[in-house]
């Protein structure tokens, strides 16, 4: 999916968040948002997600015709810090909701995925006895493994050790060559694999 960007601008009352941004994401390319924290960077990944609309300007999803608005979510997957699992769930069941509208790849059956993200002894454990560490690599899984050609991921290390930030990186190696990947995040550990850069303090108003 091709992602484009035309004049985009997103105020809240009288305050431009940011203004004048045009931008086009092309499949197979991973691009990161950068920032200082309260800069807007997670304003504009909503936007790029269709979850947020804009003040001004336009946001266009192509694959081979312009997808329908009422249709981006099937295209997108997101992981984010403001993002809720149901923790009521036990892994197992959380990940069978999750791929009834937006199912995994083809190959990852439920216990693989759990296995991959180090979660197979925990498969049948509601969420709610999770650490934070271990409900990041949840949001991870229900992302990068959807079988979508589009992934988003704000912040995707938060709560995450040194292993937990090895993993992350094998998961976007090996599940993540071809898609479109957007990362949001002031650190570089996160998104140093972008080859494209947008620093959001470049569509700051003065």
């Amino acid at each position: 999916m091709k992602i484009t960007l035309t004049d985009a601008g997103k105020r809240f009352n009288r305050d431009w968040i940011f203004r004048h941004l045009s931008y086009e994401f092309f499949p197979g390319i991973s691009y990161a948002i950068t920032g200082p924290n309260g800069s807007g960077k997670s304003t504009l990944f909503q936007l790029i997600a269709g979850s947020m609309m804009g003040s001004e300007g336009q946001v266009l999803y192509e694959l081979q015709d312009k997808v329908p608005d009422e249709q981006i979510y099937r295209h997108i997957a997101i992981t984010a810090p403001y993002l809720e699992l149901i923790e009521e769930m036990t892994l197992a069941e959380f990940l069978r909701f999750h791929q009834t509208f937006k199912p995994f790849l083809s190959s990852l059956a439920i216990e693989s995925i759990s296995t991959i993200v180090g979660l197979g002894k925990e498969l049948h454990k509601q969420i709610r006895y999770y650490s934070s560490g271990m409900k990041q690599r949840v949001k991870l899984a229900q992302a990068i493994f959807s079988d979508t050609p589009v992934l988003l991921l704000d912040e995707p290390c938060t709560n995450l050790d040194e292993e937990g930030m090895s993993l992350y990186h094998q998961l976007i190696e090996e599940y993540c060559p071809g898609r479109l990947v957007i990362v949001s995040s002031n650190d570089e550990q996160e998104y140093g694999f972008c080859g494209k850069r947008i620093n959001i303090l470049d569509y700051k108003q003065g």
